[in-house]
């Protein structure tokens, strides 16, 4: 997990931070919430917790609620899921396929009549139907028919552009190859009952808890991974490319929703799923018409005492306003329907004995502990292992082996530990003491004064920090090669032909020894040495993210490689960065008394001095290994330049400019991107290189910084007869 900036790792309260302080972490939360959508809809492989998720979401919306001039670009509220796949073709949904926001509690539900009846101007007296169902855990679909018949197939992907699954649709028997109109129809009102000329139907793959046990333990007999549960098993069966696996692992369908349709489908949300449960589709039976909040709480409540009973995952209950008149009235909000929210599960809890405390060390030397237990079962999978978080976490909860401890899977994905049963300590027991080396590698394990992590010291003289940053190096928003995942770097690791990232080019000189290996042969070695070949040209900003430099994510990369330009030019940048910040080491207060090249990375919007350190220790002169790394890579690669936009004819094509204060016609991303587009760098800070400081309300000190340096300060008007606009 990349390393948050000391507000989010210290809890700071969002009405405490300062602006520069709330900038870095909504560049920190974009950064990370897009890793945690990537590892959870392309990889089917979440590290954290849903409700860990939702806390990181929670305080983004915050602190954009605070400093609404800081909304990014790369916003999580304007964004869904993760892009789709390489492996598959891409299918664009005309119809965005949103997410919901979630509720906890009473008071959240209540919250959500509320401000329904609020926007609908509706009565105490007014009725207010709303369809509660049950929210499956599974992976969500789109199902598109044409005069009946099914014709193609899709995942969510990223709310706007899914992956073309419809040969492995066509192998579950739950969808309907073809609707018909039912011989007697259900519905009264509806004289002909026959299905649109063109539908679209939303649901939710999943898989059943007794096919899920049944794969595994095949699975298991076959000496194969097993899956961490049943969404992840469904969603992977999904995404296979040979189809065939996708007809053997009987996966099952909800429907739920529709999108596109080339005629209005009735006037309630539950009239239509009648007609679609008519024309063969499979709707969930528990589905019930609430009216109040207290009967929306009992359904809830109800679902939920039942939840275990039940032969497939459900994280909640949804609940969606039943007249589709008032659901256009309602309509979106950011990344999600006005007349639609989630009513999550509260974590499912277990007690169990802690048998031993490990260290895990990861790609940026993070101590992360993590508690070995007596095994349990908790919402029907067998938990051995549960996150310890941090030291802190440890000494807060004093967690010591052998007790018996209160674990939950919030979310149903990684479980925790949330209280000691203090009185079923043995006796005896001694507090744990946190190590202060590094249990891989031997080197200083050291924690700095604002953060909750230790981290190892040792840099790529650690094993395990080296193992990790090989598969970082790897992963899909890295390098992407085809067919080298995790397991295949430890495995090449383990047996000495990797050790550094450009080994991984040289693979073609073990060629005969990969073809031996168990599992692999002339095939499968030919297709990875063909994959390796295909990614010797990688783009800059792809390549200076692959490094796995600590809190330099897709974001950020994507900042250094447009600000500049090429590798050369970045090293060169980067070293000088380093030099001036070995020269002025205990400098903390600003960049321009550390130096230009440093004043320079920090005036990059979004990137302050925290990355900006942390850019300067991997580019240090002592970290020799990074510099061998670096020119390793080098020879061996062809690192593409990332062409700015010309701006060819424009008037600030080439020009620094920065944007200060609130702007009445257009927000700070948006002037930002247009000034992009023209040729010019918008940076976050003035110097004395700045060309133009334009200035809207409450400009405050970068106005007046720019007046003293004798910088050109522009009104919004102004700026924009100057790029006519």
């Amino acid at each position: 997990m990349s390393a948050p900036p000391p507000t989010a790792d210290s809890g700071k309260p969002v009405e405490k931070l300062t602006p520069f302080e709330a900038e870095e972490e909504l560049s920190w939360l974009a950064m990370e919430i897009a890793r945690h959508d990537a590892l959870y809809h392309q990889n089917d492989a979440p590290e954290i917790t849903d409700a860990d998720y939702d806390a990181l979401r929670r305080r983004n919306d915050a602190i954009e609620k605070r400093f609404p001039a800081f909304v990014r670009a790369d916003s999580p509220r304007k964004h869904v899921g993760a892009a789709p796949a390489a492996a598959f073709s891409k299918v664009h949904h005309s119809i965005p396929m949103l997410s919901l926001n979630n509720a906890f509690d009473e008071n959240d539900v209540n919250n959500f009549f509320a401000r329904v009846r609020r926007f609908l101007n509706l009565e105490r007296s007014d009725h207010l139907d709303i369809v509660a169902d049950p929210k499956i855990d599974g992976l969500s679909v789109s199902l598109h028919y044409e005069n009946g018949r099914f014709v193609q197939g899709a995942t969510r992907g990223d709310g706007r552009t899914g992956e073309d699954v419809t040969k492995n649709l066509r192998k579950i028997s739950e969808v309907p190859k073809k609707l018909e109109a039912p011989s007697l129809p259900i519905l009264s009102n509806v004289p002909n009952d026959s299905p649109p000329k063109f539908l679209e139907v939303r649901g939710e793959i999943y898989m059943r808890h007794s096919d899920f046990n049944n794969l595994n333990n095949d699975r298991r007999a076959k000496s194969q991974p097993l899956f961490a549960n049943p969404r992840n098993a469904a969603a992977g069966s999904l995404r296979q490319l040979d189809p065939s696996i996708t007809e053997k692992r009987n996966l099952r369908l909800f429907v739920y929703s529709w999108g596109d349709s080339s005629e209005q489908l009735g006037s309630t949300h539950l009239e239509v799923l009648r007609r679609f449960e008519d024309w063969g589709f499979p709707v969930n039976s528990r589905i019930k018409v609430v009216d109040s909040t207290q009967a929306a709480i009992a359904y809830h409540t109800g679902i939920d005492e039942i939840r275990a009973k039940l032969d497939y995952d459900i994280d909640g209950v949804v609940y969606k306003v039943n007249r589709l008149d008032w659901q256009q009235r309602l309509g979106f909000v950011s990344r999600a329907p006005r007349w639609a929210i989630a009513h999550k599960f509260p974590a499912e809890k277990a007690q169990t004995i802690v048998r031993a405390i490990d260290i895990q060390v990861g790609r940026t030397g993070a101590l992360t502990p993590v508690a070995r237990l007596e095994p349990v079962t908790v919402g029907g999978v067998v938990v051995s292992n549960a996150t310890l978080h941090n030291e802190d976490y440890i000494a807060e909860k004093n967690i010591r082996i052998g007790d018996t401890v209160t674990i939950q899977r919030a979310g149903d994905v990684i479980p925790q530990v949330v209280d000691v049963i203090l009185e079923n300590r043995p006796e005896g027991t001694e507090p744990y003491k946190y190590p202060d080396h590094c249990p891989e590698c031997g080197s200083l394990a050291v924690r700095e004064a604002d953060e909750a992590v230790r981290r190892c010291t040792g840099g790529l003289i650690c094993p395990a920090q080296k193992l990790e940053r090989l598969k970082h190096f790897v992963s899909r928003q890295a390098f992407d090669i085809d067919g080298l995942g995790g397991k295949h770097i430890e495995a090449f690791s383990a047996d000495g032909l990797v050790d550094r990232p450009a080994d991984i080019f040289r693979l073609k000189n073990h060629e005969e020894i990969i073809r031996k290996r168990e599992g692999w042969g002339d095939k499968s070695a030919d297709n990875l040495l063909a994959a390796i070949e295909d990614r010797r040209t990688i783009g800059l900003d792809r390549f200076i993210y692959a490094l796995g430099i600590r809190q330099v994510g897709e974001t950020t990369a994507r900042l250094l490689a447009r600000s500049y330009g090429s590798f050369e030019i970045w090293r060169g940048a980067m070293m000088r960065v380093s030099a001036e910040r070995h020269a002025n080491p205990d400098e903390i207060k600003k960049p321009e008394n550390i130096g230009e090249a440093y004043e320079e990375l920090c005036n990059i919007s979004t990137i302050g001095m925290a990355v900006a350190d942390e850019l300067a220790g991997f580019f240090d002169a002592e970290n020799e290994e990074n510099h061998k790394v670096l020119n390793d890579l080098a020879a061996e690669l062809t690192i593409e330049d990332i062409a700015a936009p010309s701006g060819e004819g424009s008037p600030v094509s080439g020009k620094i400019v920065v944007f200060t204060g609130s702007l009445e016609t257009m927000t700070r991303q948006e002037a930002k991107a247009k000034a992009e587009s023209l040729g010019a760098k918008v940076t976050g800070s003035v110097s004395k290189k700045t060309d133009y400081v334009v200035i809207g309300e409450d400009a405050g000190s970068k106005a007046k910084k720019a007046t003293d340096l004798g910088i050109e300060v522009l009104s919004e008007q102004e700026w924009r007869t100057l790029i006519g606009q």
